[in-house]
């Protein structure tokens, strides 16, 4: 009989790749890793795992048994989905991630909201960038991922998710007081081409859709600084060092001597959560996402 929690270890090797990215995806120590494979290999009578280099790789065998695994553990998710919508109770742990301002602008309001109505959840969240939010629903280290795109920048989901909207996020322009444009009830990005931008960090998805979205006006930025955090942004701006891009979502209480205009474009974030597919049924993960819509409901009509 094969055991679970050894089915679950192996398929986080095999979507981690190394022991120690196992261990932190399953919160357990690097021991605990290698005890439980040793463990399986006994089980099976077969090696599941070879040297390589300073770390491991999956043997043939180790592959194979990785992709009953993986369908084994989605076969689970599902059996505990289904119970859980019979008993209809929101009840159990539930892990969710955010990027810093959907963190700050809607975990407060929804994750107290879920909390007063349903004592039985226990809630467990973490700041993380989009791309990172997704990899952790994938893995199943997370539950619920909320993540963004842009209006002109679509982020690809892997196969195998849902997802759902939360709230269109509309982003200005963040100047100095005494910038030249600071009087205007409009922009256009075009007129920023001698500007210094302060931006996100060169790796981050919002830094790479300014690039793109500057780019295709026929701009070369200049990156003056990267940050990010939006209020540290706002920061650099309030000292006279630059602009930025600032949407709605997560940027109050806004500094003295900055001033956000509206660029004419309606430039706009697209917010929304995803969770696996296998989940759907969890009425924990149905009860998070209306308590996310109502409070990206609140802030679209602040």
């Amino acid at each position: 009989m094969l055991n679970l929690e050894r089915l679950r270890t192996l398929d986080a090797l095999a979507r981690h790749g190394s022991v120690s990215g196992a261990a932190e995806g399953l919160h357990v120590t690097t021991s605990a890793v290698s005890q439980q494979m040793a463990k399986l290999e006994r089980e099976v009578g077969q090696r599941l795992l070879a040297k390589n280099g300073r770390g491991v790789r999956l043997t043939d065998a180790g592959r194979l048994l990785a992709d009953h695994a993986a369908r084994i553990l989605s076969q689970v998710e599902l059996a505990q989905a289904d119970l859980e919508a019979q008993r209809g109770q929101v009840a159990g742990e539930l892990r969710l991630s955010a990027f810093p301002t959907a963190a700050r602008g809607l975990f407060p309001t929804a994750l107290a909201a879920l909390r007063a109505e349903h004592p039985a959840l226990r809630l467990r969240s973490c700041e993380l960038e989009p791309e990172a939010g997704i990899a952790g629903v994938v893995r199943g280290d997370l539950d619920l991922a909320v993540v963004l795109d842009w209006y002109n920048k679509p982020m690809p989901l892997p196969e195998g998710l849902v997802k759902a909207a939360i709230l269109d996020d509309p982003a200005d322009v963040a100047m100095p007081a005494g910038h030249r444009l600071a009087d205007r009830a409009e922009v256009d990005l075009g007129e920023f081409a001698d500007d210094e931008w302060i931006t996100w960090r060169e790796s981050d998805f919002c830094h790479e859709w300014l690039m793109f979205t500057l780019r295709s006006k026929g701009i070369e930025p200049r990156i003056g600084h990267r940050a990010a955090e939006t209020h540290t942004q706002l920061a650099l701006v309030a000292a006279g060092l630059g602009v930025c891009i600032a949407p709605l979502l997560g940027r109050d209480p806004m500094p003295a001597g900055v001033v956000t205009v509206p660029v004419r474009q309606r430039v706009r974030r697209h917010v929304y959560v995803v969770w696996r597919a296998d989940a759907d049924r969890r009425p924990s993960i149905r009860t998070a996402v209306e308590a996310l819509r109502t409070a990206g409901q609140a802030v679209s009509a602040d």
